[in-house]
């Protein structure tokens, strides 16, 4: 028998050792760094991605918006939050877009809902990895992506809805393509840096724009090329921002106002009014607009140097800012003679530049700010504290004090952390001293190792790595605590916390974790039909109907005489109705939007939308656990949702259906 030989042109396949180069990295690599960058990813996977349902749909006004996306393309587009697309959500659609698609591929769940968000955090520590090793070598990347990984901030929105998400993974890649650039001045890596600064736009607006100003500095100082090609790269770059900004804003100005849903959050109904207003320069200035506000909207505290450390953000992000602080002056100072195009000097300006300007727009803008948008600022510190304690380390080879400051840098920080798990007395008593403890061992290690008679020593150096790997681990312990209690936490509503404080609601306002059938476990979902009640309740929506028997005895009357109505409901804001359209399925109207306030309907839209048989039911007050709400019974609630709820009070018939909320049938009214 004739033996079958493979083809020369068809490579050898060898699994296993396909599998040890996967394993071992590339050959001019140490050994390690393969490894730690597959571990610190399977740490980041952990830790998004175990217990993810245990928010249930977690903010229901981005779940019921996936849900609208994943049944109609327009609502996709849009960003609709319901899929008959009456109104948007209150920022530019590439997040819902998203997990859209998830939930049009995988069905309805909790799961399809969040897990696009884990795999962004998880793809952001990798990218983070990738971006810092460029620069400072992969010791500092490894440090780096852990402090990434293990940043409350980061652990609690990479587990939740919110846009937040996605926003920070596009402008990490888009840091990572700019630092690729530098190497030899290349404009497809530039366009590329700039085509993600505008997806993370159509995202979250103009919070991607924070990091614009630092980029530039760095390509045009850093770029390895003459001033002719980063002159022509600046301009390229920012014309690249604009397209891939702008292109959905164009496209929905210039379609007709009845061929587009109203753009929630604005007051015409236009996405350049969000832009410029609420959604905009009003987080900034504190510019009116629906929902708008003056000193941070109550959410985040007073403006100031020292808001990040303050009760409402302290977790989130402070554990490390003064360790980022120190490592960044000392990194520059350090690298105060390198060459323009050193590429230390350039990861320094580009992450010191990030987190300078994104702390100091946080630290004094004046209208809505929510405590999670520090995550914006977790991958500048995580990248500042990597590369100011391996170049502290690496002095150790020039100057003794080298190894002593790393001790010292993490004692400090240790001891700052301890100070911050003070203000949660109950939180792991003795957490902060046993951190205090370990960075003080590690220091007097240092200091002995650092000693002219020892400091040569092979065996003494090994001892010293392992004092400076231990001190590094002291100062992760209190952020680390807070990352893995809001692992096993719920969370839902507008403004959760990480950590032992607040996990749902606005700050402590309205909201909680109520909804439908009570403080459940995961939402199971519109599957299996209403009248046997909700699966496990819908925890953390922030809002909802109270909570008790009368919310399935709604759903259940509405479902069966919906008729051939677009809309099974009107609700006062989108946090009443998205609880009944993800327990439904249907579309509901949210009149008012987010907060109840948007001037959409109209008094007489609402006539014409229910002569046409396009809405009956609509529900009055009640809202949000019953009392007031957004609209209508108090709340946010403007001159449209007064008028509304007069009419329909007036002139409807209150419907008595078996349950407590305040639903009107308004079929024949108009």
């Amino acid at each position: 028998m004739t033996a079958i030989t493979r083809p020369a042109f068809l490579p050898r396949i060898r699994p296993v050792e396909g599998l040890r180069s996967l394993v071992r990295g590339r050959a001019d690599e140490a050994a390690w760094v393969r490894p730690a960058f597959l571990g610190v990813l399977a740490l980041a996977a952990l830790l998004y991605l175990w217990n993810l349902t245990v928010s249930g749909y977690a903010n229901t006004y981005y779940s019921a918006a996936s849900l609208a996306a994943s049944k109609s393309w327009t609502a996709w587009f849009f960003g609709s939050f319901d899929a008959s697309n009456f109104i948007t959500v209150d920022k530019p659609p590439l997040s819902t877009m998203v997990m859209g698609l998830s939930v049009r591929l995988f069905g309805l769940s909790s799961w399809s809902v969040l897990a696009p968000e884990a795999l962004a955090g998880v793809g952001t520590v990798g990218v983070l990895f990738l971006a810092v090793k460029r620069s400072f070598g992969p010791a500092a990347a490894t440090i780096a992506a852990i402090v990434m990984a293990l940043t409350p901030a980061a652990v609690l929105i990479f587990r939740f809805n919110n846009p937040d998400a996605l926003l920070t993974f596009l402008l990490v890649i888009s840091a990572w393509a700019l630092l690729r650039s530098l190497e030899h001045g290349s404009y497809r890596w530039v366009v590329l840096a700039g085509v993600c600064v505008g997806l993370a736009f159509l995202t979250k607006y103009l919070q991607a724009y924070l990091v614009l100003p630092g980029f530039a500095l760095v390509f045009g100082f850093s770029a390895n090329t003459t001033l002719r090609r980063r002159l022509i790269g600046l301009p390229l770059a920012f014309a690249t921002v604009l397209l891939a900004s702008g292109w959905w804003v164009a496209i929905e100005e210039l379609l007709p106002a009845g061929s587009k849903p109203f753009i929630g959050g604005s007051t015409s109904g236009s996405a350049l009014d969000l832009i410029f207003g609420y959604d905009g320069l009003g987080r900034i200035f504190g510019a009116s607009g629906p929902g708008g506000g003056g000193a941070g909207g109550g959410f985040s505290g007073s403006v100031g140097l020292l808001r990040l450390f303050n009760d409402q953000l302290f977790g989130e992000i402070a554990w490390l800012i003064p360790l980022a602080v120190v490592c960044l002056v000392a990194g520059l100072f350090m690298r105060r003679w390198a060459h323009r195009t050193d590429a230390g000097l350039a990861g320094y300006l580009l992450w010191g530049s990030w987190f300078v300007v994104t702390a100091i727009v946080f630290s004094y803008m004046s209208g809505v700010i929510h405590s999670y948008y520090a995550v914006a600022l977790a991958p500048a510190i995580a990248a500042l504290v990597g590369a100011g304690l391996v170049d502290l380390w690496s002095a150790r080879a020039r100057v003794w004090v080298g190894g002593v400051a790393v001790g010292l840098a993490c004692l400090g920080t240790a001891w700052f952390g301890s100070t911050l798990l003070d203000r949660t007395p109950s939180f792991y008593p003795g957490l902060g001293t046993a951190a205090i403890l370990l960075a003080a061992v590690a220091l007097l290690v240092l200091v002995a190792a650092s000693l002219p008679s020892l400091a040569e020593n092979v065996a003494v150096k090994r001892i010293a790595v392992g004092a400076a790997a231990l001190g590094i681990c002291a100062t992760l312990l209190a952020p680390a605590a807070y990352a893995l209690d809001t692992t096993g936490t719920a969370y839902g509503g507008g403004d959760p916390h990480p950590g032992p404080g607040t996990t749902s609601g606005f700050a402590g306002g309205f909201g909680g974790n109520g909804g439908f059938g009570g403080n459940g476990g995961p939402a199971g979902g519109p599957a299996g039909g209403v009248a046997g009640g909700l699966p496990g309740g819908l925890p953390g929506d922030g809002g909802g109907l109270g909570g008790n028997s009368s919310d399935t005895a709604l759903l259940d009357y509405l479902v069966a005489n919906r008729g051939t109505a677009t809309w099974i409901v009107a609700a006062n804001s989108s946090q009443e109705a998205g609880s009944i359209e993800l327990a439904t399925g249907l579309p509901v109207m949210a009149m008012g939007g987010f907060t109840g306030s948007d001037p959409a309907p109209t008094l007489d839209q609402l006539k014409s939308y229910i002569a046409s048989g396009k809405l009956r039911f609509v529900l009055v007050g009640g809202g949000l656990g019953g009392g007031g709400g957004f609209g209508g019974g108090g709340g946010f609630g403007g001159t449209d949702s007064s008028s509304r709820t007069s009419w329909v009070t007036s002139t409807c018939k209150a419907v008595s259906y078996g349950g407590s909320a305040s639903l009107y049938d308004c079929a024949g009214a108009a």
